[in-house]
């Protein structure tokens, strides 16, 4: 039968619901033998049912819903409708003879007689006119006895109650409240009434089973779908993740030749300043032994000839810009982390794209921030140098000629220019501060004029750039719109460069501030010595550009 059909679950996505016998039951695939209803509706046989009950609970062999046996029954309640109709089926099956004739037709059932009769008998012997009201219907709508017959009056039902929805004799009738017998009809009208109220819920019904066959194609295409969508995921998930390696181990030969190249530059400039204190330290140790020989050699005479001349020369070596810090630090930083993860970016899609104009805006305004937080800045803008220096190399080794490349060209000659005004200023402005406050010199007023013009040269010639970079943010959003694939790299670069300059006039401020700070003490310094010996001070001359901001 169809019912084997459902031993497997993994078969259920094949059913034929037109080949399923409504009184066959789905385990036994035999006739329904006391059928039980489940609360999901599914129907088997008692027998069937016997001993799966757990804990007053009863899993259904089909869906596995759990069904609740209430009381102490080890059983669901019998399904008196399936039952009903498994009788009736029976009856139907069963060979009945006429009353009369003894023939086996067509047959009919009087109902008022309680007995079979065949089709010519049924004209035969019920054309009385004592026969006109016999109840004659075919044999499978006969009436039975039980459902005839009130089972508690043993009176026969004429009427029914739409607000019990139940059958009355005249003995119920009679017991019911006045209220509730208004809501009683005939059996006729009744029988009309709940023909259409059945026929309104099997369109329900019908309209929920063709949705539920659409839905059952619905899901085998899906499953169907779901196979190829697989494949092409896997394959998709195989491609990236060549893609990836193959990124990463481009990245890779970059950021090795970017550490490479920082390992070079590093090392060239130590060895630079290593070789020049490398040849310093023999001059001072000579100046030294000179001196100790000088002191314990000469007498008064050559020492007051010869003394001073050696104490200048000492103060002329110590006088020397010696740079005793390390220019560089040993840190060899490429940000690969952050490389990494950008050059990612494109096929991960892991950061949506930021609208130019808005990031500028931001590294602007945090730009201009950092001159009331202090040197700490200063500290923190030494990785966009880094990052920004390593990304510019890479660039440009990538020997694509476009206007960035172009403006990158340009952007880091001047930059450097600047960066090495800048760097001069810082050694000057150490020197002068280095000579007041630990060898106590006399500085001269002219020198810390020369560099406060030139600090506020660099400061206009650092806002000049800074505008001519702004200006052509426009031409660089059409070219960034155009080729997205480089744009991060590229305004990352760009918004550095901002970034860079900024830094750099942060710099040249506290170069400026810090020159004003030391002025006052040059300019007593300056008019003290004159008091003692105007003769060998020099004044402070009227056309010192600076001589205002001294004197303030």
């Amino acid at each position: 039968m169809a019912g084997g059909i459902f031993t497997n679950l993994d078969n259920q996505c094949n059913v034929d619901c037109i080949n399923i016998h409504p009184l066959v039951c789905h385990l036994c695939h035999e006739q329904y033998q006391s059928p039980c209803l489940l609360d999901c509706y599914h129907i088997f046989c008692a027998r069937c049912l016997r001993g799966r009950t757990n804990d007053n609970r009863l899993s259904c062999p089909l869906c596995g819903y759990p069904s609740v046996v209430k009381g102490n029954n080890t059983l669901p309640p019998e399904d008196r409708l399936l039952k009903f109709l498994v009788d009736n089926n029976a009856d139907a099956e069963e060979t009945v003879q006429c009353a009369n004739c003894d023939q086996e037709r067509m047959m009919y059932f009087c109902n008022t007689c309680s007995q079979p009769l065949c089709g010519a008998c049924r004209e035969l012997t019920h054309k009385a006119r004592m026969f006109s009201h016999h109840e004659i219907v075919s044999l499978a709508k006969r009436n039975k006895a039980k459902h005839r017959k009130c089972s508690l009056h043993e009176e026969p039902y004429i009427l029914f109650s739409t607000e019990n929805t139940s059958m009355l004799c005249i003995k119920c009738f009679r017991d019911m409240q006045v209220e509730s017998r208004t809501h009683c009809i005939d059996i006729e009208t009744a029988y009309m009434q709940g023909c259409e109220m059945l026929d309104q819920a099997v369109l329900v019904v019908k309209e929920l089973q063709t949705s539920t066959r659409e839905a059952i194609v619905l899901l085998r295409a899906m499953i169907g779908e779901v196979c190829l969508n697989v494949e092409e995921e896997e394959n998709a998930i195989c491609s990236l993740f060549n893609s990836l390696q193959e990124k990463l181990a481009e990245r890779k030969k970059i950021l090795l030749r970017a550490a490479q190249s920082q390992h070079e530059e590093k090392e060239k400039a130590l060895k630079e300043q290593l070789s020049h204190l490398t040849a310093l330290l023999p001059t001072l140790q000579v100046h030294l032994v000179t001196c100790s020989a000088f002191l314990s050699s000469a007498n008064k005479f050559e020492f007051l000839d010869m003394g001073y001349q050696l104490m200048e020369r000492l103060k002329r070596i110590v006088k020397l810009p010696h740079r005793l810090r390390p220019v560089q630090s040993s840190k060899i930083n490429t940000d690969y982390r952050s490389e990494f993860a950008r050059c990612l970016e494109p096929l991960l899609l892991l950061g949506q794209r930021c609208p130019p104009s808005v990031a500028g805006s931001a590294n602007i305004a945090m730009s201009w921030h950092a001159e009331a937080v202090g040197p700490l800045c200063s500290v923190l803008g030494r990785r966009p140098t880094s990052h920004r220096n390593i990304c510019t190399k890479v660039l440009l080794a990538e020997g694509k000629e476009t206007p960035f490349t172009e403006h990158c060209r340009n952007y880091e000659n001047t930059y450097k220019t600047l960066q090495t005004e800048i760097q001069n200023l810082k050694d000057q402005v150490q020197e002068l501060h280095r000579d007041l406050t630990k060898h106590h010199s006399i500085i001269n007023t002219d020198k810390m004029g020369e560099i406060l013009d030139r600090s506020l040269h660099i400061d206009s010639q650092i806002a000049t750039q800074y505008s001519t970079v702004e200006t052509m943010r426009v031409m660089f959003e059409e070219i960034w719109d155009e080729t997205f694939q480089r744009v991060t790299n590229e305004q990352e670069i760009y918004e550095a460069q901002l970034h860079d300059l900024m830094q750099l006039k942060q710099e040249n401020f506290y170069l400026t501030t810090i020159a004003r700070q030391i002025s006052p003490y040059i300019l007593s310094i300056a008019k003290v010595k004159e008091r003692l010996e105007p003769r060998c001070c020099n004044v402070l001359p009227s056309y010192c550009p600076s001589a205002p901001i001294l004197l303030d």
